[in-house]
């Protein structure tokens, strides 16, 4: 297995590409892997990332008639994209999402979604295969259990996959704190989204802003 080093492996908001996959009320019922809240976080803060960037992000659901609608959480963030919905597990044997994702012109792959073990592992396993360049942002998937999570994480990175969580997507993607263009933006999405760290920048931002007595 070629490892992924050097500059060139980082990920690149210019030739990246995201797909998330099946973020849906049936799957969320029985995510038991991790806090069915903090999944929730996690993708639509990768959204939103994606946004800031102007990342091509492509929506699917399977079979949404009877597995629920995509999160508004997310589709809120997209609220002009239509919705991939269908029938496949996998979602990369379904020409109407690869034909979209192909069109973008990009090879960074960035994938996530529910379950980790299904949706996630298939396609990430196939287009590995095809020589794409696949990155699973693992703490915007969830799967049924703490192992069927790690088992399907630990068969991804074996087939060649790349794996990182969503701030570490957004780090990468900004790279530099010098280019100021997205970074009011991606600051709008910490404070939301990342937990600790985005309240302690306002507290921070208060602190600067009080008066010394």
């Amino acid at each position: 297995m070629a490892f992924r080093n050097g500059l060139s492996s980082l990920l690149r908001p210019e030739d990246s590409v995201v797909v998330l996959i099946d973020h849906q009320p049936y799957q969320l019922a029985n995510l038991n892997s991790h806090d069915p809240q903090a999944v929730v976080n996690n993708a639509t803060a990768l959204a939103k990332v994606a946004k800031v960037f102007d990342v091509p992000t492509i929506l699917t659901s399977v079979i949404a008639e009877r597995g629920g609608l995509i999160f508004p959480h997310i589709t809120d963030v997209f609220p002009d994209q239509k919705v991939i919905d269908r029938t496949f597990i996998n979602t990369w044997e379904d020409p109407a999402v690869v034909d979209v994702v192909k069109a973008t012109g990009r090879k960074q792959l960035i994938i996530a979604g529910l379950w980790t073990e299904i949706c996630v592992a298939m396609p990430v396993i196939q287009a590995l295969g095809e020589g794409w360049d696949v990155t699973v942002v693992t703490d915007a998937c969830g799967a049924v259990s703490v192992e069927a999570h790690e088992v399907a994480i630990q068969r991804m990175i074996a087939a060649g996959a790349n794996v990182m969580t969503w701030v570490a997507v957004a780090a990468e993607w900004q790279r530099d704190w010098a280019r100021l263009e997205h970074v009011e933006a991606l600051t709008e999405v910490f404070k939301y989204h990342a937990a600790g760290s985005g309240v302690a920048y306002l507290w921070e931002q208060q602190l600067l802003n009080t008066p010394a007595p």
